[in-house]
């Protein structure tokens, strides 16, 4: 008799019980989550267990369990109970309650699902297809991830992201900024929309979101507008020391004018685009090595020359390229006046551009789908969902020496440059 070696594949739409291996997954996670749980109320009445009651027992102890509920996970629902803790109560004391920092009292779904939803949307998947989306990724009974919740959700969005633009920023001090637009065409628009996205790094080198807003063509007045609300509504008063951005001339302007002490510097991917742009495709494997050597100098003398060097090698016959990166050489430089080990992220705007790909990158379904007020708080969303993986600037203990007024040069304090000198 010959070994049935056919393997039945699951049907297309098919549910998430059909798959054996998530099914195992998922009777896993269950019971890692309940002795997570019970660890948990363990820890508590052991905490508590010299009180007593009136009677002399011991005040808090284990009470059952609450009705079995489900959470929508990344790998379909899981049934959970959680325990019950019953204070018997004591004379003249407030009572006390078990509340799990695993399992919340009203949770029922993971932060992963929240996050998925807003990605799920600027893909392009419209709340017209959620339901079928959703039935694909969590199973087909996925409670409260309809099309009706998400657009319930879009809207808790908005409402937050216009009480996060008004929070308080007088007691922070941001040392560093990025700042650039991001363009896409949301639907029966026929502009082009601009989100004017703002990061800063404080003082212990954190970056953190500091503003998305919706702009007109990165214009000045739109860049005004923003860095002065942020001034003076949210009690941004220090001047950063030094901002990050392409070369759109609507930020320049407005930074100049309310915040005259942040120097400037441009961003070498955007700048080595658009010289490469205006060099024939023979060249520019050739010339983007070129434009490496400059940025990636040890000191600002060999960037001095390597720039020296590419405009004597390309300028007889690629003026226009020479002319676009010659313009900037002063901002293109200025990261060298700061501390060596914030080099590699002051001297791009990656932390803007790594962060919104996705959202550079939407495809023309996606564009069937968005307002210009969904695609902000969707935008908002991810942004605040992308910052809490951003890693901290290498070299932060530098930055105190930063807001203290040294002075830096080739990335190094000045005062211990010229003793090493002397020495």
């Amino acid at each position: 008799m010959k070994e049935d070696t056919v393997v039945t594949l699951p049907r297309p739409g098919a549910s998430l019980v059909d798959d054996p291996l998530l099914a195992v997954l998922r009777d896993g996670a269950r019971r890692m989550l309940m002795q997570a749980i019970e660890a948990e109320v363990e820890a508590f009445l052991a905490v508590h267990a010299e009180l007593a009651d009136e009677q002399g027992r011991r005040r808090l102890v284990r009470n059952g369990h609450a009705p079995e509920r489900q959470i929508q996970t990344g790998i379909g629902p899981i049934e959970v109970r959680r325990p019950k803790v019953r204070d018997r109560g004591a004379r003249d004391a407030a009572p006390i309650r078990f509340t799990s920092a695993v399992l919340p009292a009203y949770l029922r779904r993971t932060r992963n699902i929240e996050e998925l939803l807003p990605w799920l949307y600027l893909k392009g998947v419209s709340t017209g297809q959620f339901d079928e989306a959703l039935a694909a990724l969590l199973g087909p009974k996925a409670p409260g991830l309809s099309a009706a919740t998400v657009r319930r959700l879009t809207a808790s969005w908005q409402e937050e992201h216009e009480r996060w633009q008004k929070r308080d920023l007088s007691a922070r001090h941001y040392v560093y900024l990025w700042a650039d637009g991001v363009h896409f065409t949301p639907r029966l628009e026929h502009e082009r929309q601009c989100l004017l996205v703002l990061i800063g790094a404080d003082a212990s080198g954190r970056k953190e979101l500091l503003a998305v807003e919706d702009g007109f063509r990165e214009s000045a007045q739109s860049w005004r507008e923003l860095l002065l609300r942020l001034r003076d509504e949210n009690g941004l008063k220090l001047d950063p020391e030094l901002a990050t951005g392409d070369g759109a001339l609507g930020f320049w302007q407005a930074l100049h004018e309310v915040w005259p002490k942040t120097r400037q510097q441009r961003c070498w991917v955007h700048k080595a685009a658009n010289v490469l742009n205006k060099l024939p495709p023979s060249l520019q494997g050739k010339a983007k090595q070129d434009l490496h050597a400059i940025y990636e100098a040890g000191n600002r003398k060999a960037a001095e020359d390597a720039f020296d060097r590419f405009v004597a090698k390309y300028g007889a016959k690629y003026d226009k390229a020479v002319a676009c990166l010659a313009k900037d050489r002063e901002a293109l430089l200025a990261f060298y006046d700061f501390p060596a080990e914030h080099w590699k992220h002051v001297r791009t705007t990656n932390p803007i551009e790594s962060t919104f790909a996705t959202v550079r990158l939407r495809t023309d379904k996606t564009k069937g789908c968005l307002s210009r007020q969904t695609a902000l708080a969707m935008v908002f969303k991810l942004a605040k969902s992308a910052e809490r993986r951003w890693r901290c600037l290498d070299g932060s203990e530098r930055l105190g020496q930063l807001i203290e007024g040294v002075r830096f040069r080739d990335g190094e304090p000045v005062q211990a440059a010229e003793e090493q000198a002397a020495a």
